[in-house]
């Protein structure tokens, strides 16, 4: 694997090799392996992207992200991690991960 972000060398990595069998999303109190067999698709833009599963929706806000969009559909991003408080301010150039969430769809579903 190799790291694609330049601020925060643990908050993404991508694969060039072999697909991986899933997206590994670690927050600060809980981790996320979601397969990339249920992944429907991501959408957004530069301070915005969210990723859809078929059971979980995986928001990620900072900046530069549309580069991600494309390893995204490739399903190359083996692991997105929330940044610690001091990696969220970094000034750096490429993709920056600033909040990620994640929120089951389920739940969603039964409180409306």
């Amino acid at each position: 694997m190799s790291t694609l972000s330049a601020d925060s060398q643990r908050s993404l990595k991508t694969t060039t090799q072999e697909r991986p069998a899933g997206l590994e999303i670690v927050l600060l109190k809980r981790t996320y392996v979601l397969p990339w067999n249920q992944f429907l698709y991501a959408e957004g833009g530069d301070d915005e992207i969210r990723v859809a599963f078929t059971t979980h929706d995986v928001v990620v806000k900072g900046g530069g992200l549309s580069s991600l969009l494309a390893d995204l559909a490739a399903q190359r991003i083996a692991r997105l991690q929330k940044p610690t408080r001091a990696d969220s301010f970094s000034n750096g150039t490429g993709p920056l991960i600033r909040e990620l969430s994640v929120t089951n769809i389920e739940s969603n579903r039964n409180d409306k």
